[in-house]
């Protein structure tokens, strides 16, 4: 097995993917997919909890990525104006890797366990932001309300991007979400 190939990483998490999407999340095992990348188990095991865990594994790069981009948000950015730095940067990832996100995210739409890990997930990056926020001085309720808020406002972007291929850039389609949350209160 090449087992001291490069991108050991990369290899389970692709090979992995093709198989959730030919076979289905639920029939593929650890062993398939280690024998898909040429490796071990006990190579796959070193470096994912369980076969769930490859379709999550950018999620601390993800919240290192969304963190730093709020902290270098400008002195005079409002909290909002940093959480959205946080997700125009979390766009750019997703926008360079557009297939692959798209198909990993129907694996995960297609199962309730995965769905379910990944609302833990975007709560972890929410209290991640709210932490950077509070960082930069904003009053703990104004971190928290502006992390929740971003985050439902980049799901529900993400969301449609997935759904739509092509058609828009996912950092326009977080700025018109923000704008639509804006006009919640006036009814529009």
């Amino acid at each position: 097995m090449g087992r001291w190939e490069p991108n050991t990483r990369g290899r389970l998490e692709q090979a992995a993917l093709e198989l959730y999407v030919e076979r289905g999340f639920e029939r593929t095992t650890v062993a398939e997919i280690a024998k898909r990348a040429g490796l071990t188990e006990r190579t796959f095991f070193r470096h994912f909890a369980d076969k769930r865990e490859v379709l999550f594994a950018g999620s601390g790069a993800l919240r290192d990525l969304c963190v730093e981009a709020v902290a270098a948000a400008p002195d005079s950015a409002t909290p909002m104006e940093s959480a959205v730095a946080a997700f125009d940067a979390a766009a750019a990832m997703f926008q360079e890797r557009g297939d692959l996100v798209r198909q990993r995210q129907n694996v995960i739409a297609a199962h309730a366990e995965l769905r379910e890990r990944e609302l833990i997930k975007l709560a972890d990056l929410s209290a991640a932001l709210a932490d950077a926020l509070r960082g930069r001085g904003v009053s703990d309720l104004i971190a928290r309300l502006t992390a929740e808020a971003g985050t439902a406002v980049f799901k529900v972007a993400f969301q449609r991007w997935i759904d739509n291929p092509g058609q828009r850039d996912l950092s326009q389609l977080v700025r018109e979400c923000l704008d639509a949350l804006g006009g919640v209160g006036a009814g529009r």
